[in-house]
């Protein structure tokens, strides 16, 4: 079970990772921009709430950063 739940974990930090890559590029239509947005559905239930809860940091968002934190030592603690 807690290798399950670390694998999901694993995934869910790539799926942040990808999202904070794309985010670089510019939005150009085609099939970046629906990875992009299927990206952008499955992490902003988790990655909007942390946003707001973070002081304003002059247009960066640290965000991700935070949630991927908290995700590896979640991940560490289920090996």
């Amino acid at each position: 079970m807690g290798s399950l739940l670390a694998s999901a974990i694993q995934i869910y930090s790539m799926l942040i990772l990808v999202r904070v890559i794309l985010s670089w590029f510019p939005s150009r239509g085609g099939a970046l921009d629906s990875v992009r947005d299927w990206t952008v559905r499955l992490t902003e239930p988790v990655l909007g709430p942390v946003r707001r809860m973070l002081p304003a940091m002059g247009g960066l968002d640290l965000s991700p950063v935070l949630v991927l934190i908290v995700l590896n030592v979640l991940s560490a603690n289920l090996r």
